[in-house]
């Protein structure tokens, strides 16, 4: 017997805005906790919210991003339900009027186009975080999260795989970030997934018992988490024990890689949902949507394709590109700049990502595109070895000093006259006799090792083809 996954996600991604939905209270991540918060995000008595324009803005550029349906007309509901980090015990969000219905987004999977369906886009209030202490009998909680906006961007079941599950999620935080929706910052909770995953019998139509999988933070633990889950409900069925599956939220435990439940799933009317008093509905003018459709930048699919044919670049190192909106950014203001688009990419793919493992680099890459441009003419110009280039770069990197200053500081001027490269050949000869004898007995490899003596000789300043030409002068 053969079985089919279905896979529909539910994302949360934080609208990049400065303050939050309802107050002006500041959005910025890392302050002590309770610090950004105020009488309206912490719901006290006789306080009244007041919507960010600019929240509505963003999510009707998320829904023309993605295809979506905008709607002139919605409006705030008020979702009941109690938990420690929501101050007001109920979330401001949208139920049956919405900011945007329908769109979709396509993923290429297996070398197949596929057309994943979207059944909402609604914006909302963030809840607070728990802060559990292992050590103590009580948890802790900080508001600052309280109230910053978010778009829930909800999809139909369409998701087949767990691997198109995860492409989907790349792709979708690939948009937000090219149109400036949400910063994505899955470390710092930007962007999060519920994921509701069923198992059926191949061939069949209707929809069984899903179970949702809460607050995912990361593809890897997506990946694992609709893995696991995945697994359980198919031996489920195998041995016929699918009754055992209920319609429940689960939590994934990354430390034990299991899914835990955590308690059974509400429907719709459990939440009851009623309009907010405090809010007037929305209305939005069709000229207010059609100037943020016009605003909208190059979608990364788009830039893919062209990076492929205006740079001639390949398809896997412009994935490598657009993966990370920093790096596309940089190559392609490198190359405005007049830098040689295969050159920079080499750069960029080789020491730039090196040196950027494993450190943080939100804002802005440490060697600015100009420098960098400036580090490849040196290198043209004869000025530094590509050898040198490398140290010159990563102190550039380091230092944050110009390709210019960093040579001049270090000594690492390139050795291009006849004179000195012929002095250096000259001793790397007389101390290894019996390499040179070995050339001349027709043992070619001898040359390349002569060579890398006199790169270490020189400290590598030397001028590679202009000393291979003289070493090929003084053996024949």
């Amino acid at each position: 017997m053969s079985f089919e996954t279905i896979i529909g996600l539910e994302i949360h991604a934080e609208l990049k805005t400065k303050s939050k939905i309802f107050c002006s209270c500041s959005t910025e991540f890392g302050a002590p906790p309770n610090a950004h918060t105020c009488p309206i995000c912490l719901g006290l008595p006789g306080t009244l919210p007041v919507m960010n324009e600019e929240v509505i803005n963003l999510a009707i550029k998320a829904g023309s991003s993605l295809n979506c349906r905008i709607n002139n007309l919605s409006k705030m509901d008020r979702k009941n339900y109690f938990y420690p980090d929501l101050p007001k015990a109920y979330q401001i969000s949208q139920y049956d009027l919405p900011v945007c219905s329908g769109g979709y987004v396509n993923i290429e999977s297996d070398g197949i186009t596929k057309k994943i369906r979207l059944n909402r886009i609604h914006v909302e209030e963030d809840a607070g975080k728990l802060v559990h202490l292992e050590t103590e009998p009580y948890s802790l909680i900080d508001y600052n999260r309280v109230g910053v906006p978010l778009v829930e961007i909800v999809s139909e079941p369409d998701l087949r795989s767990v691997d198109d599950a995860v492409l989907f999620l790349r792709t979708l935080k690939s948009i937000l970030e090219y149109e400036g929706i949400s910063d994505c910052r899955m470390e710092q909770g930007s962007l999060r997934c519920d994921a509701n995953i069923s198992i059926r019998k191949t061939g069949a139509q209707e929809l069984t018992t899903k179970v949702e999988i809460k607050n995912i933070g990361s593809f890897r633990e997506l990946q694992k988490a609709l893995e696991k889950e995945e697994k359980r409900q198919r031996e489920l069925y195998t041995y016929g024990e699918d009754y055992k599956i209920i319609q429940e939220t689960r939590r994934w435990d990354s430390g034990k890689g299991r899914c835990v439940p955590m308690r059974s799933k509400e429907d719709a009317h459990d939440y009851r949902y009623f309009p907010d008093p405090d809010l007037l509905p929305v209305y939005v003018s069709e000229d207010k949507v059609k100037g943020i459709k016009e605003s909208l930048t190059e979608l990364p699919k788009d830039k893919y394709n062209r990076f492929i044919t205006e740079f001639k670049i390949g398809e896997k190192e412009a994935e490598i590109l657009i993966d990370d909106i920093l790096l596309s950014s940089y190559f392609e203001k490198a190359v405005s700049l007049g830098g040689n688009p295969k050159a920079i990419l080499n750069w960029i793919l080789g020491d730039l990502l090196k040196l950027l493992k494993g450190k943080e680099y939100i804002d802005s890459i440490p060697v600015p595109a100009e420098e960098l441009n400036k580090l490849i003419s040196l290198i043209n110009d004869g000025k530094v070895s590509s050898t040198q280039a490398k140290e010159v770069f990563e102190f550039m990197f380091n230092e944050g000093k110009s390709a210019e200053d960093v040579i001049k500081e270090k000594g690492f001027t390139q050795i291009s006259t006849g004179d000195e490269i012929e002095k250096i050949i000259s001793q790397v000869l007389f101390d290894n006799e019996k390499s040179v004898q070995d050339y001349k007995s027709g043992k070619k490899q001898a040359f390349g090792f002569l060579m890398g003596q006199i790169m270490k000789a020189s400290k590598g300043k030397v001028n590679p083809a202009a000393a291979k030409k003289i070493l090929e002068e003084k053996l024949m």
